[in-house]
């Protein structure tokens, strides 16, 4: 049986981990808070004291481009670090704040060293999450360059919904999209009205439904031709799931 645990779903997907990981990482992640949607976990320029963990709920990364304009370079999903390497570093280059209701845990730097020492398993485990995030902003950058806006907007459903079933939460009602217009604009680098007129022209062309904050793709291959998408670079070959 799979674990309910996204985090360690996550983890276990990339690198078999042991009993004695998998309950470090439950302690660990016991120590969960709730935090309502639309907070500041931390922001550019704070210096960070540790790792945030995303246990339930969506956040993102994003940067400030003057005072009126945002660009959002990442969504953060269950299983998610929101940035293992910025526990090493000085001070914040870009903002993290939930999108929605969340339940986040929050790792200081000495515990992600000793988590890291410790436990090789882990240890590789967290290397390979963060090369999977580093590919993941690459292909956003591609995309921004070179795809059209329904292409954008394509793609990004079709990269929610594969990580969505890697941590087991995309069902047969879809996955969840609770982002606002203005959330997925500033994520494709589109206006509001060009997001809203894509959806129209996917959900038209009976390729996506959405209802409730559920987004539910009717032609996954249809989908993904329209986008270009490949998932290479989430790397899923290297994810097993595992009981």
């Amino acid at each position: 049986m799979a674990d309910a645990n996204p985090f360690i779903r996550k983890l276990h997907g990339f690198v078999p981990l042991t009993s004695a990981d998998r309950e470090r990482l439950q302690r660990l992640t016991d120590e969960a808070v709730a935090v309502p949607a639309r907070i500041d976990l931390i922001r550019e320029g704070d210096r960070p004291g540790g790792v945030f963990l995303m246990l339930e709920g969506m956040a993102c990364r994003y940067r400030r481009v003057g005072p009126d304009r945002r660009q959002i370079t990442a969504y953060l999903l269950p299983g998610d670090v929101c940035d293992l390497d910025v526990a090493l570093l000085s001070r914040m280059d870009h903002t993290i704040m939930t999108l929605t209701d969340s339940r986040v845990a929050r790792l200081d730097r000495a515990t992600v060293l000793d988590l890291i020492r410790s436990h090789p398993n882990i240890a590789a485990a967290l290397r390979k999450t963060t090369l999977v995030d580093e590919a993941t902003l690459r292909e956003w950058l591609v995309g921004l360059g070179s795809r059209g806006p329904l292409q954008r907007v394509a793609h990004l459903f079709c990269e929610l919904q594969a990580r969505f079933e890697v941590v087991g939460l995309a069902g047969p009602r879809g996955f969840p999209l609770p982002q606002s217009q203005s959330d997925l604009a500033d994520a494709t680098a589109l206006s509001s009205v060009h997001v809203t007129r894509a959806i129209q022209d996917l959900t038209g062309r009976d390729l996506v439904a959405l209802s409730d904050g559920m987004l539910l793709i009717r032609d996954p291959g249809g989908l993904k031709a329209l986008a270009g998408f490949g998932g290479d670079y989430l790397h899923l070959e290297d994810r097993h799931p595992r009981g």
